[in-house]
């Protein structure tokens, strides 16, 4: 296999890798270099959970997402998630709990998400990017599932990140969720 970088952008890189097939043919496939993003579920022990409205310039549309951002190599998800969570919302967590690793695209890009769950939260200032349109909401955790239920929630990771939460808690003290 041979991997030739054709793009370099701030995030991301794009490439053309080149592979033989079974039938010794050489295939060609785009593929979309990402170093990584962190998820981070917000969670307040009172049941409710901090989402944000995010204008996503790709698309035109605002959606309603968990806070999330791209790692910055060779920074540890760990690192990144402290870092994503008070730069998107404000909020800093004194705990932290890994809950899952997940390729969100993985026909086209190499992009690796962390999935963390950030409790204890106090509040701060937020520090987003100078190309980020974000709107922390904090919502009941009933809410949240009804906005997945009634396709208010679009976003793949907010999905995911959302439902496996949800099955954790439905799971309860036999898995160690508190």
């Amino acid at each position: 296999m041979s991997r030739e970088v054709i793009f370099r952008g701030r995030k991301i890189q794009l490439a053309l890798d080149r592979r033989p097939s079974a039938d010794g043919q050489i295939l060609e496939r785009p593929v979309v270099l990402h170093p990584g993003a962190v998820v981070l579920l917000p969670w307040f022990e009172d049941g409710r959970v901090c989402l944000l409205r995010n204008y996503r310039y790709t698309i035109d549309r605002t959606l309603v997402e968990l806070p999330a951002g791209t790692l910055e190599p060779p920074e540890p998800p760990e690192a990144a998630a402290v870092r994503e969570l008070a730069e998107e919302t404000g909020y800093r967590a004194s705990r932290w709990t890994k809950l899952a690793e997940f390729y969100p695209s993985p026909g086209v890009m190499t992009e690796r998400m962390y999935l963390f769950l950030a409790r204890d939260l106090t509040p701060g200032a937020m520090q987003p990017e100078p190309d980020e349109e974000l709107e922390p909401i904090v919502v009941a955790w009933q809410q949240a599932l009804a906005w997945i239920d009634d396709g208010t929630i679009q976003d793949a990771k907010t999905l995911a990140g959302l439902l496996l939460w949800d099955r954790q808690l439905r799971l309860g003290a036999s898995h160690g969720v508190d």
